[in-house]
């Protein structure tokens, strides 16, 4: 058979003994001490002298850092898929992604009866079996917001919940000898993993061509299949680095795991043997030229590949992790929080150099390019459709600095940045939603639950390193490239990709966080005293009102969250009593937390949505005019989603010339979002439009050349300027364009 070019890995199988508890985690620890990648436990729940595997597992993770955890194989009858499959992205999540999910369809049928399991014949546990991978990965997937469902023959889940998603993307090795199994391990499985001892001569190159043929036959790259293979110890070390070598180049096999609770042969098998088949082997694939598994693609993804885009001329350090369409991956990646994507190409740099890569190389594109951080923008402009998208998940580095100054990368998100510090008695104002990324609110404002207090997100950003057009790699602050450096903080979508920030963050303890229902049959009457009370409230308080459709015969119900930002809760008492005059109140709660309680971490695993419009405008305050103006938004049915953020206080601290973003005496912000620009635009241009002054960038969508004098206003002249010098060929054109 041919050498799929798959990297190699080593590991161990230890046994689960029980007699002396603690032996089993100990020769896991030694596999680890010995550099091993891999530590696999049998399991057979029905055996009173072994432990139960799952709880080793879990145990052993706890007490190891870097060593992969798996059964060898999980014995699938007596373990329920669902909740197995919960298990697994606890433990991949709690062990910072160290989990491989081994599984068997099931033997010894009369002991898995006798503790209560459903006796199978071996074709009903192989259908069972792909039963249960189905419902695992719809476990796993937990973008999707539809409930779980799965009618089947030996397994039925009706309407569960998914999530959670697991650290990384565990894979799927099955324990297979059969045509059946092995055609399933081909269809739907990451990995085959038999036992040497298990095979008679040929069983490796008759289970490869069953389970390629499959995987064909499914549309699948066969290299894309770990081939696994359970060994035992041989006295002769030259003899074994032979044999090893001949398996990974003749028969496909790239994951040797020794059988072996003699922890001496575990160092032998890590230190000496691994590393001679590693060079072996690496040797031999040089000679040969062979490919590298994550390089292979097969004709039903050669075929996925799309036009402008020259596939082969990836940069050698990106192209391992690029993602294409037709990768697993791809799926996780196309989208953003709102917005459907389908892009040719994401690139996921973890270095600046890399980042200058990736920029260089989608330059000679001829396809869009989108920049991602966090991909919860609005607007939608991290992704496209065709094109390249460069995505800095990976630059999520939370570095404190001196004092309360901290070095976020661009990839965290805030509910990342507010947990980390809060242990510190420190916060950062950023918006509403602990999924966003640092990258997009840091270069564009920050309209957050803190900001009447402590401003813009922006305001507080004291230096950005970036990658410009050019690919240089710079530093920008106020005695680096000062010019880019203002730039950056309300425009720097337009100007390079910010690759980390040094922001001055904020002290403080405890803030008081307060949800509010209201009746807002009197829509006018409501917005315009809610509007009155938060401008006479003292700067700790900002409020932000989410308003419904307003539709005939349903009573209207605007949601409000606002934060008071400090501990002295009488005060905050009087505040938020100033607010709930401003309708009937239906329902309120307060807590007493710190900020990171407020914006919590969430998962960035987008899934798109119904791709919807939005337009916004800044007014100065919600007179009786301006809240007629939105209350006749919200009756026209135009808007799906409307919301008021109130943006006043310390944000007017700075002069409309400080930074990019000019906006330095409204108080609100108004946003609404609908279906299609044909329906939203009429009546907000109309009605809505006439009352405001300026836009918030990041969550508009209407792109026309006078929404760039909304946006930057006065500042526009000087950001061409800024532009001509660090994009001269507009290659960031994708988020407002300045021409």
């Amino acid at each position: 058979m041919p050498d799929y070019g798959q990297s190699l890995s080593f590991g161990s199988f230890v046994t689960p003994t029980n007699a002396d508890p603690h032996r089993p985690v100990a020769l896991a620890q030694a596999s680890e001490a010995a550099g091993l990648d891999l530590v696999t436990f049998q399991d057979h729940p029905y055996q009173p002298s072994f432990h139960d595997t799952w709880t080793l597992l879990t145990w052993v993770a706890a007490s190891t850092s870097s060593i992969t955890v798996s059964g060898n194989v999980l014995n699938l009858p007596l373990r329920q898929p669902a909740v197995l499959a919960r298990s697994a992205a606890s433990l991949d999540l709690l062990s910072d992604g160290r989990f491989a999910m081994g599984l068997g369809a099931g033997g010894f049928w009369d002991a898995i009866g006798a503790m209560g399991g459903r006796k199978l014949t071996p074709g009903q546990g192989v259908t069972a079996l792909g039963e249960a991978i189905e419902i695992m990965r719809g476990i796993w997937d937990a973008g999707n917001r539809m409930p779980l469902r799965h009618d089947g023959e030996y397994y039925r889940v009706s309407g569960a919940k998914r999530g959670p998603k697991p650290a990384h993307d565990i894979p799927i090795w099955l324990g297979a000898y059969k045509p059946r199994m092995l055609k399933l391990t081909g269809r739907t499985a990451d990995g085959w993993l038999p036992s040497l001892a298990y095979l008679q001569p040929g069983d490796l190159q008759r289970g490869n061509a069953t389970i390629d043929e499959a995987a064909l036959a499914a549309g699948r790259e066969p290299s894309e299949i770990r081939r696994l293979l359970n060994i035992a110890p041989v006295a002769d070390t030259a003899r074994w680095i032979d044999q090893l070598t001949a398996f990974a180049l003749e028969d496909g096999m790239s994951a040797f795991i020794l059988a072996s609770d003699d922890e001496s042969m575990l160092h032998v098998f890590g230190e000496e043997i691994a590393p001679a088949v590693r060079e072996a082997v690496a040797r031999e694939r040089a000679g040969r030229g062979t490919v590298a598994a994550e390089a292979r693609r097969g004709a039903i993804a050669l075929s996925l590949r799309r036009d402008g885009i020259d596939y082969d001329a990836i940069p050698p350090s990106l192209a391992a992790s690029a993602v294409e369409p037709g990768d697993r991956g791809h799926a996780d990646l196309r989208h953003n929080y709102l917005r459907s994507g389908d892009p040719g190409l994401v690139l996921l740099p973890s270095t600046p150099a890399e980042v200058a890569d990736a920029l260089g190389y989608a330059r000679a594109q001829d396809v869009p390019l989108g920049v991602r951080s966090g991909g919860h923008g609005v607007s939608g402009r991290s992704t496209n459709d065709g094109g390249v998208v460069i995505d800095l998940r990976r630059f999520r580095a939370i570095e404190p600095l001196d004092g309360a100054k901290v070095r976020i990368g661009v990839g965290a998100t805030w509910g990342e940045v507010a947990a980390a510090l809060a242990p510190r008695g420190l916060a950062i104002s950023s918006g509403d939603y602990g999924g966003v990324g640092v990258g997009g609110l840091a270069t564009t404002g920050g309209i957050g639950l803190l900001g009447r207090k402590y401003g813009l997100t922006i305001d507080h950003v004291t230096a950005a390193d970036l990658v410009t057009a050019d690919g240089r790699i710079l530093r920008a602050s106020a005695e680096e490239n000062a010019d880019l450096f203002w730039g950056l903080r309300g425009a720097g979508g337009n100007l390079g990709v910010v690759t980390a920030v040094e922001i001055d963050a904020m002290r403080l303890g405890n803030v008081v966080y307060s949800q509010m229902a209201f009746d807002a049959t009197d829509t006018v009457g409501m917005l315009e005293r809610w509007g009155a009370a938060v401008e006479a409230s003292p700067r700790e308080l900002t409020s932000f009102l989410i308003l419904p459709p307003i539709r005939g015969g349903q009573q209207p119900v605007a949601q409000l969250m606002t934060v008071f930002a400090g501990d002295d809760t009488d005060e905050a008492i009087r505040a938020l009593e100033r607010l709930a005059d401003a309708a009937p109140l239906l329902d309120h709660k307060a807590y007493l937390l710190p900020y990171s309680g407020v914006v919590q971490p969430a998962d960035r695993h987008h899934q798109g949505g119904g791709d919807p419009v939005s337009r916004t405008g800044l007014v100065d305050h919600l007179d009786v005019a301006t809240a007629s103006a939105f209350s006749n938004l919200a009756r026209s049915g135009a808007a799906h989603f409307l919301q008021v953020r109130a943006t006043g206080g310390a944000a007017h601290d700075l002069a409309p010339d400080a930074t990019a973003y000019p906006h330095r005496h409204q108080n609100f912000l108004l946003t609404a979002l609908g279906a299609s620009h044909e329906r939203l635009d009429p009546i907000w241009d109309a009605v809505v439009a006439p009352h405001t002054n300026g836009l918030y960038l990041s969550f508009d969508t209407d792109q026309r050349p006078e929404r760039l004098v909304d946006a930057f206003g006065v500042n526009l002249p000087r950001l061409r300027e800024v532009k001509a010098t660090w994009d001269p060929d507009n290659v960031f054109s994708a988020n407002f364009p300045i021409r």
